[in-house]
């Protein structure tokens, strides 16, 4: 196996596309398919093939690579890939499904002889546009040779969990990972929801914190989304974001811990989804404080 792919990308969403340009900078053939054409036609600038169907897009593929809405869409849509799925080919499963889903998909897998890799990714559209993710993953190590040059392509660092991509560990991670950035990211809101009710100037508080251990920089990040009205387009959107709170409420439930701030996350950016922002990012959830929208 040399370090050339041609790689399969089912899914270019806010993630998918930016993994699949620095695939192709990366000097990989890539092939693309999305369920909406027209999000991914930009990546022809990019030397990126677009294809017509899931099955175009994997037709002679060494690995393939999913980046969709959740488990569910990732099986649907290797469902219709499965005709042109060669045997042996690498799969790395990098949508955000949770634990049971991931199992599922695992199970799919193993029917069609794919070699699986749970392969989850940390970060947002800039990172995913620089090749700057983290990539937490796991699978046989007697096939990571060939899926760690697609690993370094998208990006800075990657993390295994294990050799069994079906457990899941990989996927665990990030909802644990997933599980503080959701709460963070609430939590930015509602310092600016509550300022904002007391005729607080933000800044005041952000000079208060300045330096000390209550600062962090993703506070100041999110929380400039809303200041500055800069919500579009997402980094993380809010309804990729409700989605991945329902799958960490639902692994604490099944594992017998009950985690309400998620679940109070999830009923919050299911909210501020309803009133028009689920396309924004994540930070929007600020306005499910308010009855209304009122600008920042």
């Amino acid at each position: 196996m040399t370090d050339t792919l041609t790689v399969g990308v089912l899914g270019t969403g806010i993630m998918g596309a930016g993994m699949a340009r620095n695939l192709a900078r990366a000097g990989h053939t890539v092939r693309a398919w999305n369920r909406t054409r027209d999000k991914a036609e930009p990546l022809a600038a990019d030397d990126v093939h677009i294809a017509d169907t899931p099955a175009e897009a994997v037709q002679g593929a060494d690995i393939v690579l999913t980046m969709l809405y959740d488990g569910h869409a990732a099986l649907d849509v290797m469902r219709q890939a499965a005709p042109a799925l060669g045997p042996g080919t690498a799969w790395v499963q990098s949508t955000t499904a949770g634990i049971e889903a991931t199992g599922e998909l695992a199970a799919f897998a193993r029917e069609h002889d794919l070699i699986f890799y749970d392969a989850p990714v940390l970060g947002t559209r800039q990172p995913a546009e620089s090749g700057q993710l983290l990539v937490l993953a796991a699978g046989p190590s007697e096939g990571r040779d060939v899926v760690t040059p697609v690993f370094d392509a998208v990006g800075a660092r990657t993390v295994w969990t294990g050799e069994d991509g079906a457990a899941g560990s990989a996927t665990r991670l990030k909802l644990v990972a997933n599980s503080w950035v959701i709460a963070a990211t609430n939590a930015a809101g509602e310092v600016l929801a509550l300022a904002k009710a007391l005729g607080v100037d933000p800044q005041n508080f952000f000079d208060a914190i300045a330096g000390g251990p209550l600062d962090m920089g993703y506070l100041r990040a999110k929380t400039a989304l809303v200041l500055n009205d800069q919500l579009s387009p997402a980094q993380f959107a809010v309804a990729t974001a409700a989605k991945d709170a329902r799958l960490i409420v639902e692994a604490g439930r099944q594992n017998g811990v009950r985690l309400d701030v998620a679940a109070a996350s999830a009923e919050r950016l299911e909210r501020a989804a309803a009133q028009g922002h689920g396309d924004e990012d994540m930070a929007a959830a600020y306005f499910a404080s308010f009855e209304g929208a009122p600008s920042s």
